[in-house]
């Protein structure tokens, strides 16, 4: 089987892990300290905070941000489930934002319109709390015309770069755009720690307040043990930072190794009825995912796509979700179709191709040709 991902884990890691375990120290110690300089140093942020996942990475943020019931927060429509789950988990309402058809970043455009439409009425304009765009499949969304937004109408940034560490737009890094940059260490993404997130910022109060709500309200500034606020459990391990800090240092490489495959497959593709992902202008993507998509005539036959490359030993998935209209929130809200119109589309042609650093080139043209092959013979049945 050639598979989607495989971790790139090593020797350095697997003795860093076990010298951990062996120490008997576990828990939220030096090593972490160190993972979260590291990474701080490598974004070119002041300050990094390390939690337990990317999930918690997003749901401190907003509550950092004082976000709480009745609150608003406008959100991309194309993400994983975590990026709406956070909001809601708050008492927050997310309002979804279509996609642009090329990046499947948040639309500046659309944003726009939102806030307009929002902003005509008092009461749910003073609701507003935050813009979450999501820089998806590591290619970083618009952050200059979101920005540009966001400080008009007075709003703060959270950016779920959870894809995207390592990315940069007009040579700026990912997670220094916002007010938080919040990061996965995911087994799918280009590093992991397992599970694992961090949180960057430049912003010394919201960074004491993440410090504090990490680890169940407890004081990070004094000696002695107090409470100040109630806080969850959402601390990271040590032997989750010290597989960190191994990974590290190894980023670069993964990032080199990921962007050359890239390369390839746009070769590859050429011969292949299929749009392979498009990089605007001063962006350096990551390609934590590569993600093409299906000419429109095929959308219904996506699932048979992917379920004939895994029938020759090839294994891909969809892209990410239409988060509107997965079950919870279509039903609580009455989202329906044609109401994200671009990631409508989106959503349903999009196929995610093995990329990983053991995967070698004969194997892309492998998957290629199948690809190629599959959309072929389905070609009758449409």
């Amino acid at each position: 089987m050639i598979r989607l991902i495989v971790p790139s884990i090593e020797e350095d890691d697997l003795k860093a892990v076990g010298e951990v375990l062996a120490s008997g120290y576990l828990v939220q110690g030096e090593r972490v300290s160190t993972f979260e300089q590291a990474v701080a140093g490598y974004v070119g942020s002041k300050y990094a905070v390390a939690v337990s996942n990317c999930t918690a990475a997003l749901h401190l943020s907003l509550l950092a941000l004082d976000v709480g019931p009745g609150d608003i927060v406008l959100v991309t429509a194309y993400s994983w489930i975590a990026t709406a789950n956070v909001i809601e988990l708050c008492g927050a309402k997310p309002i979804f934002v279509d996609i642009c058809p090329d990046t499947f970043n948040m639309d500046p455009k659309s944003l726009e319109k939102t806030l307009e439409q929002l902003g005509a009425d008092r009461e749910k304009a003073r609701r507003i709390k935050a813009i979450m765009p999501v820089h998806t499949f590591g290619q970083m969304a618009d952050m200059e015309a979101i920005l540009e937004l966001a400080n008009r109408y007075h709003l703060p940034v959270i950016e779920d770069a959870a894809c995207a560490l390592g990315a940069t737009l007009n040579g700026r890094q990912a997670g220094t755009w916002g007010v938080m940059g919040c990061f996965s260490f995911h087994p799918r993404k280009a590093i992991t720690t397992g599970e694992g997130g961090i949180i960057t910022s430049n912003d010394s109060k919201l960074v004491r307040r993440l410090r504090a709500l990490r680890n169940h309200g407890q004081d990070p500034e004094v000696s002695s043990p107090d409470f100040v606020m109630p806080g969850l459990n959402y601390r990271m391990t040590e032997f989750q930072a010290a597989l960190g800090l191994t990974q590290m240092r190894k980023l670069d490489r993964i990032i080199g190794t990921r962007r050359m495959q890239a390369s390839m497959y746009d070769d590859l593709l050429k011969q292949v009825p299929v749009q392979p992902p498009n990089i605007r202008q001063g962006n350096l993507p990551i390609y934590q995912s590569y993600v093409v998509l299906l000419p429109e005539r095929y959308s219904s036959k996506r699932t048979n796509v992917i379920n004939h490359l895994k029938e020759r030993g090839i294994e891909t998935t969809i892209g990410t979700l239409h988060m509107p209209l997965t079950s919870y929130l279509s039903s609580r809200y009455g989202y329906k179709q044609g109401d994200f119109p671009v990631t409508d589309q989106v959503f349903v042609r999009s196929i995610t191709l093995p990329m990983h650093e053991y995967l070698a080139e004969e194997e892309q043209v492998h998957v290629v040709n199948q690809l190629g092959k599959v959309i072929f013979d389905l070609e009758g049945s449409l």
